[in-house]
């Protein structure tokens, strides 16, 4: 309301640069991101996403339309994130770019516990290859227990334990089976 209307106009012009047009779900929310954000801060943040993650002027549009609060995280965190996906879970630049809010989650308390788990599934033959990362990371806590932790306590009895270890940051040296 004390924003200068100037202001505003050029807050809704990033946001529509951004790819979120008014009127979609995301709009507010771009608001919000590019709220106290300079131009060129936001241009530097753009040009890193290209440079870091090696994505075209189309998916850093396509990224930030559907996750504009990535322009308010930390290059080092985004960077670590981006890392983890790339070379731990194998994941292509462009299949994140298509699903930003992964960058969102926690590292130590979603990613890492998360891929662990899946690692350790696909590993022993206990799911499909073809799982979809992203949907294993977006469901809730108790969702993502019933669907790929419960259904395998027979098989791998230490699953359980072992993931809670992994959100506590204990890293179990390897999922065990007995």
């Amino acid at each position: 309301m004390s924003t200068n209307p100037e202001r505003v106009r050029e807050m809704a012009a990033y946001a529509e640069r951004l790819g979120v047009p008014r009127g979609s779900g995301m709009y507010r929310t771009a608001l919000h991101a590019v709220a106290f954000l300079s131009e060129e801060k936001i241009t530097n943040k753009v040009d890193y996403l290209k440079k870091m993650f090696s994505w075209s002027d189309a998916e850093v549009v396509m990224a930030l339309s559907k996750a504009p609060m990535l322009l308010k995280r930390s290059k080092d965190i985004l960077r670590r994130r981006f890392e983890f996906l790339v070379s731990e879970v194998g994941l292509e630049p462009a299949y994140i770019a298509h699903r930003p809010v992964m960058l969102y989650y926690s590292l130590e308390d979603r990613l890492m516990p998360r891929c662990y788990v899946l690692k350790f599934l696909k590993e022993n033959g206990l799911v499909d290859h073809d799982l979809s990362f992203s949907s294993a990371l977006s469901i809730q806590e108790k969702y993502f227990m019933e669907k790929y932790i419960r259904p395998h306590n027979e098989a791998a009895p230490h699953l359980a334990d072992d993931y809670a270890a992994a959100c506590k940051g204990e890293v179990p040296a390897s999922f065990r089976f007995t």
